[in-house]
């Protein structure tokens, strides 16, 4: 399901965050990194967290990451997506060390923390793919 009707639901893409967007219609998650101390940041922030640097640079990531913690959602808080409950809401953590908050297409029987997920997109709208995380095969 398309998100075109409902872009409340959509975070905004402003010029601090555009490369991300863009990687993700390129089939990449893009984060930045510092360009003093190499640490990755997400969400995006124009000082490092690490080091207070403000160089940086947008760059692809392995796309691997491990579960950390995981919700089945039962509410249905916004009409737009109420046929997709129950859905899963998920924190990975990514391979580069940033965490996310994102969605997974596995079965919550299925999941373990420290499970190994790879990236994945969806279309979100029209114009606009997201990323989302899959089971690893093993």
């Amino acid at each position: 399901m398309l998100l075109d009707d409902h872009p409340e639901l959509m975070p905004p893409m402003t010029e601090a965050n555009r490369p991300y967007w863009e990687g993700c219609n390129a089939n990449e998650l893009r984060l930045q990194c510092c360009s003093d101390c190499a640490t990755w940041r997400f969400p995006e922030s124009p000082i490092c967290p690490n080091c207070l640097g403000s160089r940086s640079e947008w760059l692809a990531v392995s796309g691997e990451a491990t579960v950390f913690s995981w919700v089945v959602m039962h509410q249905k808080y916004f009409a737009a997506v109420a046929d997709q409950a129950p859905y899963l809401v998920a924190m990975v953590r990514l391979a580069e060390g940033p965490m996310m908050v994102t969605t997974l297409d596995i079965d919550p029987a299925d999941l373990s923390i420290d499970q190994p997920v790879s990236l994945a997109f969806r279309r979100a709208t029209a114009t606009q793919q997201i990323p989302m995380f899959t089971a690893v095969s093993r």
